[in-house]
């Protein structure tokens, strides 16, 4: 049996992993568009920062690895149409420029997402970046190195964007964000976000919230951003305001899209097209709170849905349990997380929700050192099933976050939270823990 993965990043690899592992039999052809295969995309605002020397350090493994377990990994090969009825891809090796044809008796589908570019004028100038690949890293900071560009103008204030603004400050230079939004991190609440933009701004970044960028200008390179009715100087551009899933090819071949834009997909990662799967960045994923699927690309979820597909390609007979929606970030000195939902997204999806937020050390009051820890609960008024939670601090938000994870993962209530036998020592946590601090403040 044939297996065909188009995309060879996280979900794509996982599965071409997996599927071999579970059938050593299986024959399993990578096409990947990109000049690596299976790296930590995550990791890529810290190569430029320069946190990590080599962008090879984010590889994970090699097509010369791949090899060695059986899997033809093939870079540089960009999969231009996909036939269902006759089981077959076109491939164009962009080395070469030449084309062929694959057959498959079973197709993944792993193209991930593609970042958001809007019909801008000047977007193209030299020294505007966008960052979904290790090319794009690697161009960041080649540019870094060889231009010494001093002002930096960040579009866009999602997790990329912030997680730049820090590396391109670390690198000396001046940072500015502009946001079309009222706030920076569009996913929480305002008045969490507020804290993060506070530490921007103490670290020297300006913002310019609601202020949508009408153009660049320049010559052989940017020279300014155009946002609102302010001319912004800038020798570097980020341009990070979002990504969405890479469908066109799926969509043309006639795989189901669900109402997210992504592919939609069932509980085993099948699409409505027999013998064609979908998993990660290009497809939704079932929201445990929400209980509809959902769109929101992650690292996280990309593997893990890898990981199934490629169970049941092989055989296997493995469900996806879905997510609840739960990322972190560094801001600078702050952590800030959440999982969830968002009060304003509950009260969108219909909910009848209110929240409570409380500020609590991270550690017992009389440690040298116990910076604060701000926690957002969200819930239903009346049943106090919790919806989501956010935090925001500068130790102790990363992991205290999942508790809050695997409590909407079950479906507990703020009842249920306050409960919790959770770990107290006084250099990693107060008797009372601000997320029971937060449950039982939620549930009076």
């Amino acid at each position: 049996m044939k297996l065909i993965v188009i995309g060879g990043v996280a979900a794509g690899m996982s599965a071409a992993a997996r599927a071999k592992r579970r059938n050593k039999d299986l024959k399993i052809t990578v096409y990947e568009k990109s000049g690596y295969v299976s790296y930590g995309a995550c990791g890529l605002p810290y190569f430029i920062k320069g946190d990590i020397p080599k962008a090879e350090n984010l590889i994970v493994r090699t097509p010369e690895q791949f090899a060695k377990q059986g899997i033809d990994a093939r870079i540089h090969h960009e999969v231009v149409d996909i036939d269902v009825n006759a089981h077959r891809v076109t491939v164009k090796n962009l080395e070469t420029g030449e084309t062929f044809q694959d057959d498959w008796d079973e197709l993944l589908i792993t193209t991930g997402a593609v970042a958001v570019r809007p019909p801008i004028p000047g977007l193209d100038l030299p020294g505007i970046f966008t960052l979904r690949t290790v090319e794009d890293g690697i161009a960041i900071r080649e540019w870094i190195e060889k231009k010494h560009p001093w002002q930096a103008v960040v579009v866009g204030g999602g997790y990329i964007g912030l997680e730049m603004a820090e590396a391109l400050a670390a690198n000396g230079m001046y940072v500015e964000v502009v946001e079309m939004l009222p706030q920076v991190l569009p996913n929480m609440d305002a008045d969490m976000a507020e804290l993060v933009q506070v530490e921007l701004q103490r670290q020297g970044v300006t913002l310019h919230l609601n202020s949508l960028v009408r153009a660049f200008k320049g010559g052989d390179r940017v020279q300014q951003v155009i946002a609102g009715d302010k001319i912004l100087e800038a020798d570097l551009v980020l341009f990070s305001v979002g990504a969405r899933a890479n469908i066109p090819l799926a969509q043309k071949a006639g795989v189901a899209i669900g109402e997210t834009g992504a592919i939609a997909v069932d509980d085993h990662q099948r699409t409505n097209v027999p013998h064609v799967w979908a998993a990660g960045d290009v497809a939704e994923a079932w929201h445990r709170v929400l209980n509809k699927p959902a769109y929101i690309p992650l690292g996280t979820t990309a593997n893990k849905q890898g990981r199934i597909a490629g169970t049941n390609i092989a055989g296997g007979d493995e469900a996806f349990p879905g997510i609840v929606g739960t990322a972190v970030v560094k801001v600078f000195d702050l952590e800030v997380a959440r999982t969830g939902l968002s009060e304003r997204e509950a009260k969108e999806a219909g909910f009848n929700a209110t929240s409570i937020t409380i500020k609590a050390p991270a550690r017992a009051h009389y440690m040298p050192t116990h910076p604060p820890i701000h926690v957002k609960l969200v819930f239903e008024k009346g049943t106090k099933k919790l919806l989501g939670g956010q935090m925001v601090g500068k130790e102790g938000v990363s992991k205290r976050i999942d508790v809050i994870a695997a409590a909407l993962y079950d479906g507990w209530t703020v009842y249920d939270l306050k409960s919790l036998d959770l770990s107290y020592a006084p250099p990693f946590a107060p008797v009372w823990d601000p997320i029971l601090i937060a449950a039982n403040v939620a549930s009076k």
